[in-house]
């Protein structure tokens, strides 16, 4: 387990649920990894995201895919690319990525609580 964190800390982390309406191939990456570009809705608008997710994932499966990730990061560079927000998943046993989705459609931008 990792170090304990306070309430008002969980708080601050926005995990948003967004709809992935484009996805593209990224070789500049170092790791193999797409462009995903995201609906949060109205009040959050779209965000574009790299995803190291190429191992469990085509392209043409991940349009229309909800998954759940944190809005409120800073822009971070990765290569030539500015991702807008961080897509959250779980490793699998060789390391690969699996997204974190949800198992009924929500709100775009609704929050995780």
């Amino acid at each position: 387990m990792t170090q304990t964190i306070t309430w008002n800390d969980f708080e601050k982390v926005e995990l948003r649920a967004g709809t992935i309406i484009e996805v593209q191939d990224f070789p500049n990456a170092r790791k193999p990894a797409y462009k995903l570009h995201i609906d949060f809705g109205a009040e959050i608008g779209t965000r574009w995201s790299s995803a190291q997710i190429t191992k469990h994932y085509t392209r043409e499966e991940l349009i229309g895919r909800q998954i759940v990730a944190v809005v409120n990061f800073p822009e971070k560079q990765i290569a030539n690319f500015m991702s807008q927000c961080l897509v959250t998943g779980f490793a699998d046993e060789s390391g690969d990525i699996i997204l974190a989705t949800v198992d009924k459609a929500v709100p775009n931008g609704a929050k995780l609580h």
